[in-house]
């Protein structure tokens, strides 16, 4: 899963928390305002984690996917201000749902920050949800139906 410079893996949560702590708390708690308590809310070990790499090797931004029978709830997307806007978004979007197409699920969806309902509509996703707020932030809930897999029937 690469993009131009950076590298997308899929990671464990003993392996990658280091690095997935310092983007969440640096994007979420330290820019965003949200308190700790509610960003590490004790799902994370139950979830699937993806990590962008910079072509230098350094984590630069992470998601989560929680598998809830056959749908998926994405969240935790942060990437680091500088390197916004240069695809690693995506790249860490089209990881999460590559999993969840492979692992059968049919439907993803996310509660997105109101400023990036935009980004989430171009890779397909829907609004299906009034206005919200979580930790302060407002936000929509959003859904995206997933294709099979390749030579999965449905």
């Amino acid at each position: 899963m690469e993009s131009a410079t950076v590298r997308v893996e899929l990671v464990e949560w003993g392996q990658g928390e280091a690095a997935i702590r310092l983007i969440r708390e640096t994007v979420f708690v330290r820019e965003q305002g949200v308190p700790l308590e509610l960003e590490w809310d004790g799902l994370d070990q139950t979830c699937w984690h993806v990590l962008a790499w910079n072509d230098h090797g350094k984590p630069i931004g992470t998601g989560r996917l929680h598998q809830e029978g056959k749908q998926a709830r994405l969240g935790r997307m942060a990437v680091l201000t500088e390197h916004r806007k240069q695809g690693v978004g995506q790249a860490l979007l089209r990881a999460l749902l590559g999993l969840a197409q492979t692992r059968g699920m049919t439907v993803a969806y996310l509660a997105a920050q109101v400023p990036a309902i935009g980004f989430y509509e171009q890779q397909g996703f829907q609004v299906t949800g009034e206005m919200f707020d979580d930790a302060g932030i407002p936000h929509r809930a959003m859904t995206l139906v997933l294709p099979p897999a390749p030579g999965e029937r449905r």
